[in-house]
């Protein structure tokens, strides 16, 4: 199976994912092969996840001092505030961009929740996102389509808001298309220098022709990229 690290074409970079439909699994899973790789990586959440999902395989850090330390003794870096009960608090934007900057390491975010829902319309404080991220991928559950907006999104009067549709009107890859492409939507607060991709999960062989539609709906400067089942 092709890495994700060869998927999105990513090397030194601060990606940053949101959306819904998968993102912790694609950044943890990213920044295990950049670790796997040899290469120095720091992973994390400017948002909140379970303290469930704290890879064992990197080593909790809330400073800069404690991210370099861990680095420093070949140890990934798992970046955070804190941990109130069964949630991790994510770090400040700005502590990421910093990490970035002054470290010789690549720096993958979780940098928006989803509540579990394969797909998302942005709130009017989300994402989270650094503002020296290089990379913004917009995560997209195919699993999504051809169901209620009320049912498959997270924010659906938001993806309605965005797309004309009713909330019990089902999402079509149009509406997908609509709402990654949108201002308020996968294009929010994504920095100006940043690439922009869209990487749809759970694809099987059977999606091929969805993917190519959403494909065809998007502009050039929008990287589509199908990530089977893992």
């Amino acid at each position: 199976m092709t890495s994700l690290v060869e998927q999105f074409g990513f090397d030194h970079d601060l990606v940053a994912f949101v959306g819904g439909g998968g993102k912790s699994t694609l950044a943890l899973t990213l920044g295990r092969e950049f670790a796997d790789a040899g290469r120095r990586v720091v992973v994390g959440t400017t948002t909140k996840m379970g303290t469930d999902q704290i890879p064992p395989w990197a080593t909790a850090c809330r400073t800069p001092t404690e991210v370099e330390t861990a680095l420093a003794a070949g140890s990934p870096a798992f970046l955070f505030d804190s941990i109130n009960g069964p949630k991790v608090i994510g770090a400040a934007p700005e502590l990421a961009s910093r990490i970035f900057s002054d470290l010789d390491a690549a720096v993958v975010i979780e940098a928006d929740g989803a509540r579990r829902r394969p797909f998302k319309a942005p709130g009017p404080d989300e994402p989270v996102i650094p503002s020296d991220a290089t990379a913004v991928v917009v995560v997209a559950g195919i699993d999504a389509l051809h169901r209620p907006i009320a049912e498959s999104c997270h924010r659906p009067e938001r993806v309605a808001a965005l797309t004309g549709r009713g909330i019990d009107q089902t999402l079509r890859p149009r509406d997908i298309a609509m709402v990654v492409n949108a201002p308020d939507g996968g294009r929010k607060r994504v920095p100006a220098a940043a690439r922009l991709l869209l990487a749809l999960t759970k694809v099987g062989a059977e999606h091929r022709t969805t993917v190519e539609e959403v494909t065809s709906l998007l502009p050039d400067d929008i990287t589509v990229v199908a990530i089977p089942h893992r």
